[in-house]
């Protein structure tokens, strides 16, 4: 591990349920080159923000809840992690030295000769999937859909194991022509052991205001219980199960 190797952070969370198997130890590190119209963390894209720390500092940090992370681990999130190579890289290579999982929640929007080097040293990958249609993840996003899928599509080619995440947005990708052309597309991947469908909220609204950012899904409403089980039935009859 190259402990002197600084980077910046936005904030941890010590006792994580949501990014990876178990209990997590969850660092949120600056910057983003996205600009998801639904991003619930819009603080977190400038890379000049946040926190500079070591990553030997960071790990002093993550080493003594050990104990409660024995089944669980650590996830390095975002922003996106991947603009980070060299930090990620090191806190990915300290977590392995102590015997920690770990797992690198990420959109793969960075090029994968930049991304390669961090994907092979994480233990699970959380691939956020926005869209695979170009235009609907430009509108989304910014950016298409390409680096995405390249980054699953090596994930593949290594055996990384790889969990899905999609956010189910009514007007945009909580549409069934989407979500059947997303199943068919995740269909050959062997490397994929979990499809989480995550219903878009506006918890992050209020951070949109405090930032003077405007918000263009102010008026658009949460998933139903209805709409969420047609969506994981697209995937469901293609034998795709998803959580």
């Amino acid at each position: 591990m190259n402990a002197s190797v600084t980077g910046r952070i936005h904030s941890v969370e010590t006792f994580g349920t949501l990014d990876g198997p178990g209990v997590r130890y969850v660092l949120f590190l600056q910057g983003c080159p996205l600009r998801c119209l639904y991003c619930h963390n819009p603080d977190t894209r400038d890379p000049s923000a946040g926190t500079a720390i070591t990553a030997g500092a960071a790990l002093a940090d993550i080493l003594p809840y050990r104990p409660f992370l024995a089944r669980g681990g650590v996830t390095l999130s975002g922003g996106e992690p991947l603009l980070q190579p060299d930090f990620a890289c090191a806190l990915l290579d300290g977590c392995r030295e102590n015997r920690l999982h770990s797992a690198l929640d990420t959109s793969g929007a960075v090029p994968l000769a930049t991304a390669r080097a961090a994907l092979d040293r994480a233990d699970l990958i959380l691939l956020d999937v926005k869209a695979v249609d170009e235009a609907l993840c430009e509108s989304l996003t910014g950016f298409g859909p390409q680096r995405t899928l390249e980054a699953l599509d090596y994930c593949e080619r290594t055996a990384k194991p790889v969990w899905i995440r999609h956010v189910l947005v009514p007007g945009y990708t909580l549409d069934p022509h989407h979500l059947e052309r997303l199943a068919d597309r995740l269909l050959s991947y062997t490397c994929i052991r979990r499809i989480e469908l995550l219903p878009f909220h506006k918890m992050g609204e209020y951070k949109w205001a405090a930032l003077r950012l405007p918000y263009l899904l102010g008026d658009t409403p949460a998933p139903t219980p209805a709409q969420l089980e047609a969506a994981r039935a697209i995937f469901a009859c293609r034998g795709l199960t998803t959580a």
